[in-house]
């Protein structure tokens, strides 16, 4: 007799003797018995008095059944809450007081056992902000702020976020003074998963610029994605749709309104115990002249200093292939600060 069957009928044995009369039964013939405490994401999780909780993989099962009620959902949605009888194979069985046949339910419908009460889904979000001041033969100053909020649930993500930043300089000997940097953008989105890897998502962008001459530029898309993964240290998602593009300029009369395509990725790194990398970028070419294109992206190195606190440099990079007239098409912007998390 090999090992494992071996510790496998001790474990029987002992937890027979102190009361426990759940069991499992394995496709290899294998049985063990303790108390059934809970299955997620296709792990059995049983207690055992002599090797304490032992987690087997849903698969190797053959049926089960349990003594006390136990709380079993399934894919449809449905709840039961009973105890158990032990079925043919790949199935199980309600337990019934009277001679009529149990009714059985496949193995394969079964989503969790006993899950853990699910926490409701709040907003998150983080807010930062810079401040720069020069004097001396210039005066300058200038401040920053960043602003993004987040809710996730089991069938939806909504987020949103803006970025605004000002600066003044004033020459001493002359006393001119002039706008160094006047922008703001918003942005925001909402994800519908079908599945819970794939999307249908809508957003909205709004930005203005006044060094850039940008009086305003509007975005409204929508289209499909795929989160490719999901966790706490690594999130990746990609989409592609449809968006139309609306750009003012202050040095233009007529304005410019197209339908681009809408191609994209969002992903998030924890580098360390402390330290998160948030990297996006969007690309919208013009349908008619894919040459005739804006593009933007945004990296953030993210530090938590305290539990709520941290610190962060942002780069927002932007480029339009269509600028206003005697402006570049290329944006480069550092903001470097400090901000909470709620």
């Amino acid at each position: 007799m090999h090992r494992q069957a071996l510790v496998l009928i001790v474990c029987s044995l002992v937890l027979s003797a102190n009361g426990f009369a759940d069991e499992i039964y394995f496709k290899n013939g294998d049985r063990l018995s303790g108390q059934i405490v809970r299955l997620t994401d296709g792990k059995l999780v049983l207690k055992s008095a002599v090797a304490g909780e032992v987690t087997v993989n849903l698969a190797e099962v053959k049926t089960f059944s349990s003594e006390a009620p136990v709380e079993i959902h399934l894919k449809d949605g449905t709840v039961l809450h009973q105890p158990i009888a032990a079925g043919e194979p790949n199935e199980f069985a309600l337990k019934t007081a009277t001679p009529v046949k149990p009714q059985t339910f496949p193995l394969a419908d079964v989503t969790a056992i006993n899950p853990p009460p699910s926490v409701k889904p709040k907003w998150t979000g983080s807010i930062s902000g810079a401040l720069t001041s020069t004097t001396g033969n210039t005066k300058a100053n200038s401040a920053a702020v960043s602003a993004s909020v987040a809710r996730r649930t089991e069938q939806d993500r909504t987020t949103a976020g803006a970025d605004l930043a000002k600066g003044r300089q004033k020459d001493r000997d002359t006393g001119e003074s002039h706008t160094t940097e006047d922008w703001w953008r918003m942005r925001a989105q909402y994800d519908y998963f079908f599945t819970k890897k794939f999307f249908g998502f809508g957003n909205v962008r709004y930005e203005t610029d006044e060094i850039a001459r940008l009086d305003r530029r509007v975005v409204l898309g929508g289209g499909a994605g795929y989160q490719w993964i999901e966790t706490e240290r690594t999130n990746l998602s990609t989409n592609v749709g449809l968006a139309s593009l609306y750009e003012k300029y202050d040095n233009i009369p007529e304005s410019n309104s197209d339908l681009a395509v809408q191609a994209g990725y969002n992903f998030s790194q924890r580098l360390a115990k402390n330290t998160t990398f948030l990297n996006d970028l969007t690309y919208f070419p013009s349908i008619e002249e894919f040459s005739d294109y804006f593009l933007t992206s945004t990296a953030e190195l993210r530090t938590n200093l305290t539990k709520a606190m941290f610190a962060n440099l942002k780069i927002i990079f932007n480029y339009d292939a269509s600028p206003a007239p005697g402006r570049s098409g290329t944006d480069m912007k550092y903001l470097l600060g400090f901000g909470i998390n709620f």
